[in-house]
């Protein structure tokens, strides 16, 4: 069962909305360890100073900024743990905004909000019912783990969610990114066909239909290696390489394949990468056959 990361409460005006905080994504990144090829003993970092080559126990370690080059004000640990600010169990409200103000830009970790015992249930259902009425997001600071966020308490799928946003001074505008649109009108039948692609295109949002092929693929390979089953390379199809040169061409060229194919594409894909991962790996059939011509 899932255990909360965080317990506490919404605070607005007079108001205490007592909630607990669990984890709403979670990463499916495969991690590995660094090994000697040799003796497949695991490889570890060891902090050296770069004067003497030596290893620095934890005790003698500071921490530096660098101000120019080579000159650091430093910090012990401890010093910087009394400014760190301290975990607190209110999540401080001090506006309710449209939600569609906000872009997602903004946000970054997302949790879900459940109440806290009997007595924050009415609270919480009156206030989620309060913000689904008015479409609005409730903007705070919260601290968790000594770290102050900015975050946005909105309905989410029937519930609260806290989302951890970036603070605006964290987010680069579009000018300093020098991204420019080209001026000049955009050419009426260019127009017209690339709408009629997209809308050839438009589906509703469904995220289970999309997935990590790589990490699919990489566990699927990780998997028949502790089996011991022999792994097969393919040789990957080579993408083409023409250059587009008529935009209006390559637009009829895609409204052209996507009718004669009825908007299959994605299932064919699918169906290519399953067939792609089956058969880098020989069934147990083929392996028998394999050991018994050997």
């Amino acid at each position: 069962m899932a255990r909360p990361i965080w317990t506490g409460s919404i605070s607005f005006g007079l108001v205490n909305v007592p909630v607990k905080a669990y984890s709403a994504v979670h990463d499916h990144d495969v991690h590995f360890h660094q090994l000697d090829k040799r003796s497949g003993s695991r490889i570890r970092n060891r902090k050296v100073a770069e004067s003497t080559g030596r290893e620095v126990d934890k005790e003698h370690i500071a921490l530096g900024f660098e101000i120019s080059s080579g000159r650091y004000v430093t910090f012990d640990r401890k010093e910087l743990e009394k400014l760190k600010p301290q975990s607190t169990r209110t999540i401080e409200v001090t506006d309710f905004v449209p939600l569609e103000q906000i872009d997602p830009i903004f946000y970054e970790r997302t949790y879900w909000l459940a109440p806290e015992g009997d007595t924050g249930k009415k609270a919480y259902q009156l206030l989620l019912a309060a913000m689904e009425e008015r479409d609005r997001a409730a903007i705070g600071s919260v601290v968790m783990r000594n770290k102050q966020y900015l975050a946005a308490v909105r309905p989410l799928d029937g519930v609260l969610a806290m989302s951890t946003m970036r603070f605006a001074d964290e987010v680069v505008p579009r000018t300093e990114a020098e991204v420019r649109v080209p001026k000049g009108k955009v050419e009426p039948k260019a127009l017209k066909m690339a709408t009629q692609l997209v809308d050839a295109l438009a589906s509703d949002w469904k995220p289970e239909q999309y997935h990590d092929t790589y990490v699919e693929e990489l566990r699927d390979r990780i998997r028949a290696k502790d089996e011991g089953e022999e792994v097969v390379e393919t040789e990957a199809e080579e993408a083409p390489t023409a250059k587009v040169i008529d935009l209006t061409a390559a637009l009829e060229e895609s409204l052209r394949s996507h009718s004669t194919t009825g908007g299959r594409r994605r299932s064919r894909a699918k169906a290519t990468t399953k067939r792609t991962s089956s058969a880098t790996r020989r069934s147990p059939r083929a392996r028998s056959a394999h050991r018994a011509r050997s």
